[in-house]
């Protein structure tokens, strides 16, 4: 339970009040569906499902499960046009921007990518398939990313191609 109140903290004081309420209302989903039995789950939380969906999707244009694993200390500018698959696991200390696609790119629903810790994602990106995206990279603004990309890496393009180390 402490965990839960300590990241609810770094997302109030990282993100702008809309987004710190999406998080919010994610943080205890998540915890939730981690800690109960699913038909209870649903049966219970069903309202709380509905609000968020109508909250995150219809009023932030964001797409971002409950289910998805988010790290401590992570940063959402913006916020619009954001869709996160359910799979995708993100690090603590990341920064995504808007317009941002993470997810699969094959009918298997798994096959997700993995954010590192200290990843910063620029603006209109897309980062598809199975891939790791290492500690302490910088993904610049319009990159497509379908390859894994190593730690201390800064890339962009489409497709993304190493640009230098990251001091």
């Amino acid at each position: 339970m402490q965990n839960i109140i300590s990241l609810i903290v770094s997302d109030f004081k990282n993100n702008v009040l809309k987004i710190f309420f999406m998080l919010f209302m994610h943080r205890i989903l998540f915890y939730l569906y981690s800690k109960m039995d699913r038909m209870y789950f649903y049966v219970l939380c069903t309202p709380i499902i509905i609000l968020y969906k109508v909250y995150t999707e219809f009023l932030l244009n964001c797409e971002i499960s409950f289910k998805t694993k988010i790290g401590k200390n992570i940063i959402i500018h913006h916020g619009q046009s954001l869709i996160i698959n359910k799979n995708t696991v993100i690090g603590d200390n990341v920064i995504l921007r808007h317009s941002t696609t993470i997810g699969n790119k094959s009918q298997n629903p798994l096959e997700s990518p993995i954010l590192g810790n200290n990843v910063e994602i620029g603006s209109n990106c897309v980062i598809l398939g199975n891939i790791l995206i290492d500690d302490n990279v910088i993904i610049g603004a319009g990159s497509v990313v379908v390859k894994n990309i190593q730690k201390n890496s800064i890339v962009a393009g489409n497709p993304a191609i190493f640009i230098k180390k990251r001091i």
